[in-house]
């Protein structure tokens, strides 16, 4: 004999699903909010550790001291 699931039964495990569905939601959302979070500290950390630059101040890509003006022999 097999048993029978009760309509009520059917309901509950229903709620029950939902409820765990959305308690992983938020659960996930609360995990993305927190790794956003630390990105952007980290980003903030990282600017902060570098010098300021004016607008006119890049880093040239002609040779300088250690470039090599020739290719190095075989």
């Amino acid at each position: 004999m097999t048993a029978r699931i009760h309509q009520g039964d059917t309901m509950h495990d229903y709620e029950m699903h939902q409820l765990r569905t959305d308690e992983l939601i938020r659960q996930a959302e609360h995990e993305r909010l927190v790794r956003e979070a630390v990105r952007v500290r980290r980003a903030e950390r990282r600017a902060a550790r570098r010098p300021a630059r004016e607008p006119g101040d890049t880093p040239s890509h002609t040779a300088g001291p250690g470039h090599r003006r020739a290719a190095r022999p075989a």
